[in-house]
């Protein structure tokens, strides 16, 4: 096995991995330190406004549950900008990795373009044996291959 063969795998390999990384890391996202922070207070105040269910303290649970919604929609639209900022990022990761990926493919395509990818036996191939054959080398007997047969079968 040649050396090109496994350099070419492992390159490929690593292209696809960093896209299922970069993937996962935007469906996945971050939540900052704020955004914590929120949602404590919000559970908080929530708690304390469940524990407040007599006539006499509505009132009260009623201003709890309303900053509850007050910090629940704050918290909405910070995750909101944080969302549209990553997402920018990541669309610009993903345009510079795709554009990576076919000027790779496009140099190993240009660079492996005489070599053979496999030989097929031409019994396999009949009666399409042109239509598939390619100009190339013989790998048992490092003779040119053509669209000519031996067999008499084109």
């Amino acid at each position: 096995m040649s050396l090109w063969a496994i350099f070419v795998f492992l390159l490929v390999a690593a292209l696809q991995m960093l896209d299922r990384v970069l993937d996962l890391a935007k469906k996945r996202g971050s939540i900052s330190g704020e955004q914590l922070k929120l949602r404590q207070e919000i559970t908080r105040l929530l708690k304390e406004a469940s524990a407040l269910s007599t006539p006499s303290t509505f009132a009260q649970a009623a201003k709890l549950k309303r900053l509850a919604g007050a910090k629940e929609k704050e918290l909405a639209k910070i995750q909101e900008l944080n969302i549209k900022g990553k997402q920018s990022l990541y669309d610009k990761y993903g345009r510079l990795l795709l554009v990576t990926k076919v000027l790779i493919y496009g140099a190993l395509i240009l660079w492996f373009w005489r070599s053979p990818v496999t030989t097929v036996p031409q019994h396999l191939v009949q009666p399409f044996g042109r239509m598939f054959s390619w100009r190339g080398v013989d790998a048992a007997t490092g003779r040119v291959v053509g669209l000519e047969s031996s067999h008499g079968y084109f």
